[in-house]
């Protein structure tokens, strides 16, 4: 049995009442909460190892350097990384996927493709047009059917000898759609292109293999899975990481530094200039722990529960659009309703208790294709409950009611 109960107790934060109401958090697609086990590593982290990690010979300095050399490996065992050099510590999922812009992109040259899909987050769009400003690299978008899943036929025939890379959501931020990466990576590799993923919105809600999937890069942040702020992976085919050069210079990077010349350090550390957020990478592993502890195929269950239950009752209310039908979408509602503007609705819902997103959520091209400016979003994870679901319909209509 899932034991929502027991998980609650976990997170402080679930007892809080917004305006004299039961908070009811509804925005775990842009961060999730933090269980007091990862909040109490990070206290740990900073009363008992607080020293630069790599850099010293005193017990307090190796303690932090375990501890986060710790965090490596426990993500490398996470996503099935073949070796510890493929993982590389970010801030998040768009440092990492600027990373791969950035650094991959100098061995494009003027006149090569890079395909994107048009439900891209911003993160995975705007890196490659300041490529394509630099180099002259040409960017290609990938349509989508009108469920919200990806035209696969239409990607199909975009690659040409010049394709060089294929950048891709897993799962859309506004949509659900999950994407099925492993086919377009094959497909990318069929023409000798290398496949990106951003994977921020997966890595909470299915199980990663990126061997299985034979995937490139891919990117992903802690705080969407019940962890930290400011930590991110960029998991890298470790002949890639090897050919690509250094993102940013300085400290730890560095093989040997003067003036004549400078060489660079070996994989992973190539890609870490500067002190990283040891703490936070120690706290990481923490969530990692707890979130396969609980279990990640029946989180995913059991948001797709609620998905339904929700679905189910939106789609009586009049006017209602729900955007993404796609089948196995994750646990994610994008909608509006007749005329009412999403910030409206978001700001009554909020009055209520209930924590939603409004807006184009970073994906403006995707709310181009659809029509629309922007759009609430609600979404689910693994501490919501039947209850709230409930609460936020009830709420939802009286809202509505209200705007009408």
């Amino acid at each position: 049995m899932y034991d929502v109960e027991k998980i609650r107790q976990d997170f402080p934060i679930l007892q809080r009442k917004i305006y004299g109401r039961p908070l009811i958090y509804f925005d775990n697609t842009a961060t999730s909460q933090t269980p007091a086990a990862v909040v109490g590593e990070i206290e740990h982290m900073y009363y008992e190892r607080k020293a630069n990690v790599h850099r010293g010979v005193h017990c307090l300095s190796q303690e932090a350097t375990d501890a986060m050399e710790a965090a490596r490996m426990r993500v490398c065992r996470f996503v099935n990384a073949a070796s510890r050099e493929e993982v590389i510590f970010t801030r998040g999922t768009t440092e990492a996927l600027n990373l791969v812009a950035s650094s991959y992109g100098q061995l494009l040259d003027e006149g090569d493709e890079v395909i994107l899909t048009v439900m891209e987050h911003h993160s995975n769009i705007v890196p490659w047009q300041l490529l394509e400003q630099q180099r002259g690299i040409r960017i290609k978008v990938v349509p989508m059917l009108p469920d919200g899943s990806l035209d696969m036929e239409a990607l199909r025939g975009m690659f040409t000898d010049r394709t060089r890379l294929v950048s891709v959501c897993h799962v859309s931020n506004v949509l659900g759609t999950v994407n099925t990466v492993k086919e377009i990576a094959a497909l990318a590799h069929s023409h000798g292109a290398v496949c990106c993923v951003d994977g921020a919105q997966a890595v909470a809600h299915c199980r990663v293999d990126v061997r299985d999937l034979d995937v490139d890069f891919y990117a992903f942040s802690s705080h969407k899975m019940y962890g930290p702020c400011g930590v991110g992976i960029l998991y890298g085919r470790r002949e890639l990481l090897e050919k690509m050069p250094p993102y940013q210079g300085g400290g730890e990077m560095i093989g040997h530094v003067s003036f004549s010349g400078t060489t660079w350090a070996e994989l992973p550390f190539k890609f870490e200039a500067g002190t990283p957020d040891f703490v936070d990478a120690a706290a990481f592993t923490t969530a990692i722990d707890y979130l396969e502890s609980v279990g990640i195929e029946d989180v995913a269950r059991w948001e797709e529960h609620l998905l339904q239950r929700a679905t189910e009752g939106m789609m009586e209310i009049p006017g209602m659009r729900i955007f993404g039908t796609a089948p196995g979408k994750c646990g994610l509602i994008s909608f509006v309703v007749g005329d009412i503007h999403p910030y409206d609705l978001g700001m009554l819902l909020d009055k209520m208790g209930v924590a939603v997103r409004t807006g184009h959520h970073c994906a403006q091209p995707l709310m181009e294709s659809l029509g629309i400016e922007g759009c609430v979003r609600a979404s689910f994870g693994m501490y919501n409950t039947e209850a709230e679901v409930d609460a936020y319909l009830n709420y939802l209509r009286r809202a509505v009611a209200m705007l009408q």
